[in-house]
């Protein structure tokens, strides 16, 4: 776990920590982005690793998920904590993950409006930006040599 100012970040638990990581998806995705729930809710969940960030009283209010082929996805931080770390702490602890559990490189699909934050944590742009969910993004990896 990982602390900074008003906030901790740790590994979640899926069957434990599935409300709470769904309650944010859902405001962020869902309700915020308008992303089909169909799409959202893929079904991969119970393979992958997942953050969570909790403000001081224990309340959720950002997560990620890193799959078992390394591709870092379903970064979402309710608006309220967002400008604050509570993403780049999120990234930080998946990408040690990742590297823990011996991926050479992370993948991720970035919304292009979050090209910079990505790039900010080493993550590099590659290919053309594409369309996922109605939303632009770019394909970025980082290598963790």
């Amino acid at each position: 776990m990982t602390a900074s100012p008003g906030f901790t970040v740790r590994l979640a638990d899926w069957p434990r920590d599935r409300n709470a990581l769904r309650r944010i998806r859902h405001e962020v995705f869902v309700v915020e982005q308008r992303v089909p729930a169909e799409l959202e809710w893929d079904g991969i969940d119970s393979d992958c690793r997942h953050a969570l960030a909790e403000d001081g009283g224990a309340r959720a209010v950002g997560c990620a998920r890193l799959l078992p082929d390394g591709h870092i996805g379903r970064m979402a931080v309710l608006r309220d904590w967002r400008g604050r770390g509570v993403g780049a702490a999120l990234l930080k602890l998946l990408v040690a993950e990742a590297r823990a559990v011996g991926h050479a490189r992370v993948v991720l699909n970035a919304q292009t409006q979050a090209l910079a934050f990505y790039m900010r944590q080493g993550f590099v742009a590659c290919g053309e930006e594409f369309l996922e969910a109605g939303i632009a993004h770019r394909a970025m990896t980082k290598e963790l040599g």
